[in-house]
């Protein structure tokens, strides 16, 4: 029974429901030679019940219905012109209530056969003989719409200018061949708010859209162009796109949980629509939620939101809006709007009556009072009392509309209007079928074949074309157009590129405004701030954080967490050798090795420091005074022995000629250690090699030929005395010596000469050193050296027990054991020493092996000439001669005495006589002999002081 009553009640219901006109349908008309249809989002949705709709039928639009259309007026601005010289524009206005569905059935109307008597839209295979009732459509305000709207004008090519649909898909002209808009597309606004965003310093934001096709291509878009530029997108809200789905507010209310949980997100991009956004907000205020909001078109100058209660406690908005023009023509409309007939404009007429009911409320709460009655039906009747009342507070009008908006309707009718102007030139257009918006046939005054087919006639008939006609579509993607005083035109994807406006929202006097920030330049992607006072504004957005992580400085790199974003990082130190200049680099840039370095955590490379021995260096300082102080002592040295030159100290020394090259040797040493410090070159790296090789030859030449004659003096074997006098030849001795260490030496310069090397290898400092060029060249002038240091070390030893005051063997064995040690602690030292100091390895061990050979050489003989000038005579020097002999004679005795008690042949206690004589006159011999040698010159002058028979007897 209850079932039944329910069905009675729907029957009644559906019976007094009444059918719903086409003038019922139409928000406003005006008749003209060509009527123009237009598509408004003038309510804000339609009234909804819980249930499904039990029949088709257009639903009643609610809410408040402030977007009276501009586009009546200008196209009256038009009429009054002369622009179409007698031709009279009219349009049909319809409220999509921001819905798909009303949107259609208002284009069903356009499609609807011209002059029928029915609203019929005839089904025809080709519509080329097809006359819709309006040539043109400029609408819808949505995306969502204007794409369904336009694939449905796409059958007939009608041309439609959208005014605010931004969906960059709608730039696609192969899916919408007819639309055209005279805004940017969202690519754009989409583009210009990832360069704020990265510009402000922001890469973790979050993004609410709406669930359709504007909704999501903004959010498609967002997330490449913001991934391209390092932007992170921490969540994607999606709401409802429509007030009447009733899970709008749980969507919402979820939204605000989430922002609420990303504590570390400041900044939220919102493409949604106004009725969203207002929703949102008036929840986010009782929430205390404040963030950085980034809005869209659609919503960042509307009012009804900015003069939401409280609405500063959100935050900050900074949006985008279309570039403002010109709008006094608006202004002056609102003004007369009480001029305009209120029959055939249903929207006015139902604005006034809303208005009634407010008529005595203040203006604070002007808004809200028309919104409250807006949800309910039309009750108030108006008069003209109270519609005088309310044209005086036109300004409510005034400070709901939106300049880019309107500036965007103004330029798709007046595009129109020259497009229609243009095909009027050579047409009569007061006839309504003289064009159809495809038509393109031939030129003026030709006659031409065309051809017509229609539904009962198979056979093409000739058509006369006496005017050229284009078709409107084709004139409005060609033309450009002025409008107060800008000159525009549409590119090759229907768009009308006038850039955008940054606005801001700022409380000024309690209230909150919308101010122009910048000009976003779609060419350049630049922004244009106009004035400091606006720049400074624009600095402040750049104090908001919003970021997943916390901002590498230079010096560190991004090292990404395991979390999917790249913008969710932990900030690492550069290491050594690498660098990073800016914050928030994803890797540190690397040095060049060779040439710079940089320390831990660098935010720069620096120029490796080149070091070599330099002259101001204090080890360099300390063996240069060394050098300069040897070179002293071999002067000196030098000095002594020229004013001694007739002593037995210096005549046994070799003679003047020999220790003047030995010492001259001593002196190219104690040089040759200038060509190791200073910057090398390759003069001095060669230079300071082979000098010291060949001068430490002759010199240890000069001191074998020395060693050489003093173990001949005094050699008492008959066989080893010959054979040291054969091989006694100085001068051939010290020429063939040193002669062999200058061919190594040249053979080295020639095939592998040292060079200057670069060392970079050290972390901070290059090293100029100088490389051998050949190991085994540098190892075989070393060894050479060797090999004759140990000869001459051999001679030497063998004649150690020389005379005390004269004896020089003993002191070449000491300065030949001091050369050993320096050249034999060196090898290691210099293999493992790096660095500058390399070659102060090198000046370390030839001073020591040179003062070794000079001290043991040379100072001997000098502290016998300065200090004991006593035994520095002809005399002291026979006495010792004689004591020596005379020691060596015993020793031969007894020697002698020995071997004959170890064969057996002779047993005896004392020498006889006789063989007293005899051992006497061999020892005497070899004295002779020793002295001869040793001091050759003064033989001559000793024969003179000792009597002939003495000599004799010797």
């Amino acid at each position: 029974m209850e079932s039944k009553a329910n069905l009675d009640n729907d029957k009644n219901a559906t019976v007094a429901i009444p059918c719903q006109t086409p003038d019922d349908f139409v928000a406003a008309t005006s008749p003209g030679h060509i009527i123009i249809g237009g598509l408004f989002p003038i309510h804000e949705k339609m009234l909804s019940s819980e249930d499904y709709p039990k029949r088709p039928e257009i639903q009643k639009c609610v809410g408040l219905p402030i977007h009276l259309p501009f586009f009546s007026s200008i196209i009256e601005m038009i009429n009054n012109s002369t622009l179409l010289s007698g031709v009279k524009l009219g349009y049909e206005i319809y409220d999509t209530c921001t819905e798909v569905t009303v949107a259609m059935a208002a284009t069903l109307r356009f499609l609807s056969k011209f002059n029928c008597s029915r609203e019929t839209v005839e089904f025809k295979c080709d519509y080329s003989s097809y006359v819709p009732r309006v040539k043109a459509v400029i609408g819808s305000g949505y995306s969502e719409i204007t794409m369904a709207v336009s694939r449905m004008l796409n059958l007939q090519l009608i041309p439609q200018v959208g005014y605010e649909s931004t969906a960059e898909i709608l730039s696609d002209k192969i899916r919408f061949p007819s639309f055209l808009r005279t805004v940017p597309s969202d690519f754009h606004q989409i583009k210009a708010m990832v360069h704020l965003i990265q510009k402000s310093g922001w890469n973790w934001v979050g993004i609410i859209t709406t669930d359709d096709d504007y909704g999501r291509l903004a959010l498609n878009s967002f997330t490449i162009q913001a991934e391209a530029k390092n932007v992170c997108i921490a969540f994607k809200e999606v709401l409802p796109a429509f007030l009447s789905d009733n899970t709008i507010e749980v969507r919402i209310n979820q939204t605000l949980e989430k922002i609420t949980l990303e504590a570390q997100v400041n900044v939220i991009v919102v493409f949604l629509r106004q009725f969203h956004v207002f929703d949102l907000f008036n929840k986010a205020i009782e929430m205390n939620i404040n963030k950085m909001w980034i809005a869209s078109d659609n919503w960042s100058t509307a009012t009804k939101i900015t003069t939401i209660p409280n609405v500063k406690k959100i935050g900050k908005v900074v949006g985008f809006t279309f570039r403002r023009g010109n709008i006094s023509s608006f202004h002056s409309f609102l003004q007369n709007l009480h001029l305009l007939p209120s029959d055939s404009n249903k929207l006015l007429h139902e604005y006034v009556m809303h208005l009634s009911a407010c008529a005595y409320v203040k203006d604070t709460d002007l808004s809200q009072c028309i919104f409250n009655h807006s949800q309910g039906t039309l009750a108030y009747k108006a008069n003209k009392t109270i519609e005088r009342n309310f044209f005086m507070r036109n300004d409510f009008l005034q400070d709901y509309a939106e300049p880019g908006l309107i500036h965007s309707i103004q330029l798709a009718v007046f595009a129109l209007g020259y497009a229609i102007q243009d095909l009027c030139r050579a047409r009569d257009c007061q006839k309504p079928n003289v064009f159809q918006p495809w038509e393109k046939q031939i030129g003026k005054e030709e006659w031409g074949m065309t051809c017509s087919f229609d539904h009962d006639i198979s056979e093409p008939h000739l058509v006369s074309a006496r005017f050229r006609k284009k078709e409107l579509l084709d004139v409005l993607k060609n033309m450009t157009f002025t409008v107060g005083g800008n000159s525009f035109h549409f590119d090759a994807h229907g768009d009308l590129n006038t850039g955008y406006d940054v606005v801001l929202w700022k409380e000024i006097n309690g209230h909150m405004t919308v101010t122009k920030m910048a000009e976003y330049d779609l060419q350049n992607d630049v922004f244009i701030i106009p004035d400091q006072e606006t720049k400074n504004d624009t600095l402040l957005n750049t104090k908001i954080q919003s970021k997943c992580s916390k901002e590498c400085s230079p010096g560190q790199m991004k090292q990404t967490t395991r979390s999917q974003h790249i913008c969710c990082y932990e900030c690492e130190n550069c290491p050594e050798n690498h660098y990073s200049n800016q914050t928030d680099m994803p890797h540190c840039l690397l040095c060049n090795n060779e040439t710079h370095w940089a320390p831990v955590r660098s935010t720069m490379c620096f120029e490796k420091e080149v070091e070599y021995l330099n002259w101001n260096d204090s080890l360099a300082i300390l063996l240069l005074i060394l050098s300069l102080l040897g070179i002293i002592f071999v002067l000196v040295v030098g000095i002594i022995f020229t004013r001694n030159l007739n002593t037995p100290v210096v005549k046994s020394s070799g003679g003047l000629r020999v220790c003047y090259v030995i010492l001259l040797c001593h002196f190219l040493n104690f040089a040759s250690t200038s060509f190791f410090v200073g910057e090398p070159q390759d003069f001095t790296c060669k230079t300071g090699q082979t000098l010291f090789g060949v001068s430490f030859t002759l010199c240890i030449s000069c001191i074998l030929t020395k060693s050489l004659k003093i173990l001949l003096a005094f050699s008492f074997d008959p066989k080893l005395q010959k054979f040291l006098k054969c091989l006694y030849k100085p001068i051939l001795i010290i020429f063939a010596c040193t002669g062999i260490q200058v061919i190594i030496c040249t053979l080295w310069l020639i095939f592998a000469p040292p060079t200057v090397e670069v060392n970079v290898s050290l972390p901070r400092v290059i090293i100029l050193q100088c490389q051998e060029g050949s190991i085994l060249a540098f190892g075989t002038m070393l060894g050479y050296i060797a090999i004759l240091a140990l000869i001459c070390f051999i001679f030497a030893f063998k004649g150690r027990k020389l005379p005390e005051n004269y004896n020089e063997a003993k002191f070449i064995t000491f300065g030949m054991l001091i050369y050993f040690i320096a050249w034999i602690t060196f090898i290691p030292i210099y293999a493992t020493t790096f660095g500058k100091y390399l070659p102060a390895v090198k000046i370390i061990v030839i001073l020591i092996s040179n003062y070794g050979i000079l001290c043991c050489t040379f100072f001997p003989k000098c502290y016998v000439i300065i200090c004991k000038q006593e035994i520095n005579t002809k005399s002291a020097f026979l006495k010792m001669i004689y004591s020596y002999s005379s020691h060596s004679v015993s020793s031969i005795v007894v020697s002698h005495a020995s071997l004959e008690s170890m064969h057996g042949n002779v047993t005896m206690t004392n020498p006889s006589s006789s063989d007293k004589s005899t051992t006497w006159q061999k020892s005497k011999a070899l004295q002779v002999q020793a002295f001869t040698h040793i001091c050759k010159d003064n033989a001559t002058s000793v024969s003179k002081t000792l009597p002939r028979k003495r000599i004799s007897s010797i």
